[in-house]
C-alpha cells in the first residue's frame, strides 16, 4: 500500500537493519527493485501506490510506466515510436518525460515522437513538419532539420507558431456564472481523492485541471459522471463513494464523449468523425 516515493526510501535503507549474511543475500534483489522503482519516481509517477489495479490508471500514467519498463531493460538499437506521449499530461511533467526520452536515445536507442506540443518540438534533435493541412490538404514534408531552422523555415506552419508569428488569440469575454444553476457534488473519496465538495456551474464551458495523477478523472468520470448517470439514465453504473449530489434536476441529459469508437474502425471515434 505503500507510494512508489515512500517504498523506494524503505528499500533503499532496507541495507542497515539487515546483517551482513542477510546483505549479501538480498543484495542484488534489492539493487534490481531500488533500480525500477527510481525509473518509476523519474517519469513522475511516485505518488502511486504500489497496489494500485492497472485499470485505475490515466493513459498518461500507463504509458509512463511502459516507458519507465523500456529503460529498466536497458536494450540498445531499438526504434521507439510514440504517438503522442505528452496527451494527458500536466506541464509540470513534461520536462520528466523528455528527459526519459533522452535516457533511450542516449543508450544508443532511436526515439520517433508524433507530437504537437511545443515543449517537445524545442527539445527534438530533429523535427520534420507534415502538413499544410489534414486529410487531403496534407500529406506533404513541409520542412524539416533543427527546431532552429524549421522555425527559420517561411513554409513550415509549425515554425511560424514556435517562432511566434502566429498565434492563436486569448478571448477578450467569459461567459459570467449563475450562482444558483450549479450541480454541487459533497464528499467524494474515490481513489487518491480526499474528502472533495465539487460544485459545477452550468451553461458554461467548464475545465477540469490539474497534474497528472491529481484526481481529475477520478472526480468527473468515476464519481460525477457515474453518480448523474444513474439519477438521468437509470443506469447500473457504480460511481465512486461520496455523500450526495444535488442539482440534478436542472439537467435533463447527459452524454459522454470519449475516445471509443463509434463506428467500425477504431479510428472513427468523435474528434475524428467532427
Amino acid at each position: 500500500r505503500m507510494s512508489i516515493s515512500e517504498a523506494y526510501d524503505w528499500f533503499f535503507s532496507l541495507h542497515k537493519k539487515l546483517n551482513s549474511t542477510h546483505n549479501q543475500i538480498a543484495e542484488r534483489v534489492l539493487k534490481e527493485i531500488c533500480k525500477r522503482l527510481g525509473f518509476l519516481k523519474n517519469v513522475g509517477l511516485e505518488y502511486l501506490t504500489i497496489n494500485r489495479e492497472a485499470g485505475t490508471l490515466s493513459g498518461g500514467e500507463a504509458q509512463r510506466i511502459r516507458l519507465a519498463s523500456q529503460i529498466g531493460s536497458g536494450l540498445s538499437g531499438v526504434i521507439y515510436v510514440l504517438d503522442e506521449p505528452s496527451i494527458g499530461l500536466h506541464q509540470s511533467d513534461n520536462q520528466k518525460l523528455i528527459a526519459t526520452l533522452k535516457e533511450l536515445r542516449d543508450i544508443g536507442n532511436s526515439v520517433l515522437v508524433v507530437e504537437h506540443d511545443e515543449e517537445m518540438m524545442r527539445e527534438a534533435d530533429y523535427l520534420i513538419d507534415i502538413g499544410p493541412g489534414a486529410g487531403i490538404h496534407g500529406g506533404a514534408v513541409l520542412a524539416q532539420g533543427t527546431p532552429a531552422e524549421v522555425i527559420k523555415n517561411p513554409k513550415s506552419i509549425t515554425g511560424q507558431y514556435l517562432s511566434g508569428k502566429k498565434s492563436i488569440p486569448m478571448p477578450k469575454t467569459r461567459r459570467t456564472i449563475d450562482p444558483k444553476r450549479v450541480i454541487k457534488l459533497k464528499n467524494a473519496t474515490t481513489n487518491n481523492l480526499k474528502n472533495v465538495d465539487l460544485t459545477v456551474p452550468l451553461n458554461i464551458l467548464c475545465g477540469i485541471c490539474g497534474i497528472s495523477g491529481g484526481g481529475k478523472s477520478s472526480l468527473i468520470i468515476h464519481t460525477l459522471y457515474k453518480a448523474l448517470n444513474r439519477i438521468i439514465n437509470k443506469s447500473k453504473d457504480i460511481p465512486g463513494p461520496h455523500d450526495g449530489i444535488e442539482g440534478a434536476h436542472q439537467i435533463d441529459k447527459l452524454i459522454d464523449i470519449d475516445q471509443s469508437p463509434i463506428g467500425r474502425t477504431p479510428r472513427s471515434n468523435p474528434c475524428t468523425y467532427t
